[in-house]
């Protein structure tokens, strides 16, 4: 896939992690069906792999699911026998290399200017700022920006709908959101409580100037 495209073009990545894997399924599947275009399964949720594999079987293969949390060579490898067709790091760790070995693209976690000038060579296809809050927020971003004004960054952890709309507003390529968009929906609450955030996100999205 495409991942660069594919982020410009959706400019929201669901990240999904659970406890319940049955949830975890559900809402994989609520997600795509209110039209989400980007969704990661993180392998630190229970039967992850599983998950995943069960998600693609559903979605079928023109679908983008990624694999999130990849850590290691094996997190890859494990990640796209089960059906992932991008990966998402929280650092530049040896999953990147094998990832990029099957032919999957990855979104690499990084948050400070060594790091980036570090992901370069790796072949990556983006960078997450992550933890984004942590760092700063949409200002650590605009910063940012001034050295790495060509990079594609997508800021992850703590973005809720307001946070979304000044990164994406601050140049974010695209945004990844967790809790504030799954809320307990993949530990088995409630799914239309799920439906209205992903339609609040979507909105936001959509209303954000390319």
């Amino acid at each position: 896939m495409d991942l660069q495209a594919a982020l410009a073009a959706h400019r929201l990545v669901a990240i999904v992690r659970g406890d319940d894997p049955e949830a975890a399924i559900r809402t994989v599947l609520t997600l795509a069906d209110e039209g989400v275009e980007l969704i990661e399964v993180s392998l630190s949720g229970k039967d992850a792999l599983s998950v995943i594999e069960r998600a693609r079987e559903a979605l079928g293969p023109d679908r983008h699911l990624g694999a999130g949390t990849v850590l290691t060579a094996e997190d890859a490898r494990a990640a796209q026998r089960a059906g992932a067709d991008f990966a998402v790091t929280p650092g530049l760790g040896d999953g990147i290399g094998a990832a990029r070995e099957l032919g999957l693209p990855v979104l690499a976690g990084v948050m400070t200017p060594t790091e980036i000038l570090a992901a370069r060579p790796l072949g990556v296809a983006a960078l997450k700022i992550f933890p984004a809050a942590e760092a700063g927020g949409p200002a650590y971003l605009k910063a940012l920006r001034g050295p790495f004004p060509h990079e594609l960054f997508v800021p992850v952890g703590g973005v809720d709908e307001v946070a979304a709309r000044a990164y994406l507003a601050a140049g974010a390529t695209a945004v990844g959101v967790g809790s504030p968009l799954i809320g307990d929906a993949a530990d088995g609450g409630s799914l239309n409580a799920l439906r209205d955030r992903a339609r609040a996100f979507l909105t936001v999205v959509e209303e954000a100037t390319p």
